[in-house]
């Protein structure tokens, strides 16, 4: 429930992440590649249709990007997509097309699919979120651990080592987290599940399922 397969629809990306994405069994496994991704990917994007108005950035002509936002390459925000006031785009950052980046939300070393919102003072950082997830108002992804250990998946009583000290979030498509919830370091949420508000999660969250609290998720029916 935590591949790549598992978790993600990878037609609705960049043609050239679904390559990079398909060459890899875990998530985790393509943190490390997503700067050079997006260096690889910007060079070829039509000049009629992305603006590229500093080194390493390409914007989407159409796309909506408020002037009090910080754009930091490298990074590519994808057609329709709006980033709003005060957000923080630290690097290393794919934006797919009709993403929100919201009010004060930062990013930092992340695949956005398509239409994933992201859109009210949430932290995204060192994670992949899928086809149309969204996360609420205030939620963050949590990409360290407390004691700076390397970041261990862990799924019931399996556990899968990442080998990686930073490690945010990884959200199947249409997953949704409620408002002021924090995804601990190598959380997954299945496809289609949904996190209630004010949660701290840890581990995986079956797809079609629902976090209610620690240790009581139910199938959504």
């Amino acid at each position: 429930m935590y591949e790549i397969s598992d978790l993600f629809d990878l037609n609705e990306t960049y043609p050239e992440a679904k390559e990079f994405l398909s060459s890899f069994r875990y998530p985790w496994e393509a943190l490390s590649g997503i700067r050079e991704l997006i260096l690889s990917i910007g060079p070829s994007l039509p000049e009629e249709e992305f603006d590229h108005p500093a080194e390493d950035v390409w914007i989407a002509k159409n796309a909506k990007v408020y002037p009090s936002a910080y754009v930091g390459g490298p990074v590519i925000i994808g057609r329709n997509a709006e980033v709003r006031h005060s957000a923080f785009i630290r690097g290393s950052a794919l934006i797919g097309e009709n993403v929100v980046v919201g009010n004060s939300t930062e990013l930092k070393n992340v695949i956005l699919f398509n239409r994933v919102q992201v859109p009210h003072y949430n932290y995204v950082g060192d994670s992949i979120l899928g086809f149309r997830a969204h996360m609420g108002a205030g939620s963050i992804t949590s990409n360290v651990k407390s004691d700076k250990s390397l970041v261990v998946v862990k799924d019931g009583t399996a556990e899968v080592e990442t080998k990686i000290k930073k490690v945010g979030a990884f959200l199947g498509d249409f997953a949704e987290v409620g408002c002021g919830s924090v995804l601990n370091p190598g959380t997954v949420i299945g496809r289609n599940s949904i996190v209630y508000p004010l949660s701290s999660v840890r581990g995986t969250v079956p797809e079609n399922s629902i976090y209610k609290d620690r240790g009581e998720i139910v199938e959504k029916k």
